[in-house]
């Protein structure tokens, strides 16, 4: 239930009581209209499910094909969830417009500013040389955000 921000979990009962213990103090509880959506999705048919598996898993491997493709980039398969996180090792060190680029935020920063995409440095997860790039939107985007780091990594000196 992507957005809604509830979920579930099975653990030992010490296990359980402890995150229930850390979750009450730390957030809210959610909505009942969540609750109520979440029984649907988890009761419901699951073929809406499925349909969407099956898009991500084409975005996924779209987005992973086109980075393998660039120059001082590399990125493993995710097991999870959808977002990619690949290694830009390659990229620092390099100029981009005179300046250095130093770290993946310099890297996320001139994304960002000059090419209009929208990354997460990987110093945010504690790895410096990567980026977090989310494949949770249309191809038509993902193809657009793959020509314009194309063109980013192109311009480096």
């Amino acid at each position: 239930m992507t957005g809604w921000r509830i979920g579930y979990a099975a653990a030992p009962r010490n296990i359980a009581t402890a995150m229930t213990d850390l979750q009450s103090h730390s957030t809210s509880n959610p909505t009942s209209i969540a609750q109520k959506a979440a029984a649907a999705a988890l009761t419901g048919s699951q073929e809406a499910v499925e349909n969407m598996r099956r898009e991500f898993e084409q975005r996924r491997n779209r987005i992973l094909a086109g980075l393998r493709e660039l120059p001082g980039v590399a990125c493993n398969q995710p097991s999870g969830a959808f977002y990619v996180f690949p290694f830009i090792g390659g990229l620092l060190g390099r100029k981009f417009r005179g300046q250095t680029l130093s770290s993946s935020t310099d890297v996320a920063t001139a994304l960002l500013n000059e090419y209009q995409v929208a990354v997460v440095p990987g110093i945010a997860f504690g790895a410096d040389p990567y980026l977090r790039l989310s494949y949770a939107t249309a191809m038509a985007q993902i193809e657009a955000g793959l020509e314009r780091l194309r063109a980013f990594i192109g311009e480096l000196e």
